[in-house]
């Protein structure tokens, strides 16, 4: 090698730049062997290294940033998707009630008790129960109080008689109890 040690370049443009002629080129010499370029080059790497980074940081943001969406998107699903379900069940109350009205009244017979059984299972299944019984203490965010009388010797005020049982799809209440409380 020569005494400058550095990196070759080779100019392989076919119009000079300073003349804005056509070279006449023979195959395999270079034209311009130039050390100060190497310098360029190298401070170019630098800053080559440093736009990879950037762009490094970049994907890993937008990758989070996607990440993050299908998380909102699914956890979106699942909200909409149990809303879905809660409509359904509002619109299946009315039923529901007729079942229990016949069953109190001993009509629920046949067929029809097979029905409301099967009714009554799958939508428990699915996510519906029932709330409010006699004796349970009124609590105003589970029940609707449409009557009360004063009593003796009860230290809270507690459900005496339930009018319409209360549903609930997991935390969401869908109908309260309607009830009768007595309290001090």
């Amino acid at each position: 090698m020569s005494e400058e040690e550095g990196v070759r370049v080779n100019d392989k443009r076919r119009i000079d730049p300073d003349t804005f002629e056509v070279r006449q080129q023979d195959a395999g010499e270079p034209v311009t062997e130039v050390g100060v370029e190497a310098e360029i080059i190298e401070g170019e790497a630098g800053g080559l290294e440093e736009k990879v980074s950037e762009l490094t940081e970049d994907l890993q943001r937008v990758h989070a940033e996607y990440a993050n969406y299908r998380k909102r998107i699914d956890r979106d699903r699942e909200v909409n998707h149990q809303i879905a379900i809660g409509v359904v069940f509002a619109e299946l109350l009315p039923i529901l009630d007729d079942v229990e009205r016949a069953r109190e009244h001993d009509e629920l017979t046949g067929a029809f008790k097979t029905f409301g059984e099967k009714l009554e299972a799958t939508l428990n299944k699915l996510g519906l129960e029932k709330f409010g019984a006699a004796q349970d203490p009124f609590d105003p965010n589970l029940h609707e109080a449409l009557s009360s009388i004063e009593a003796e010797g009860v230290a809270e005020p507690t459900v005496i008689a339930v009018f319409q049982q209360g549903y609930r799809q997991g935390d969401r209440i869908l109908r309260p109890a309607r009830v009768s409380v007595a309290g001090t």
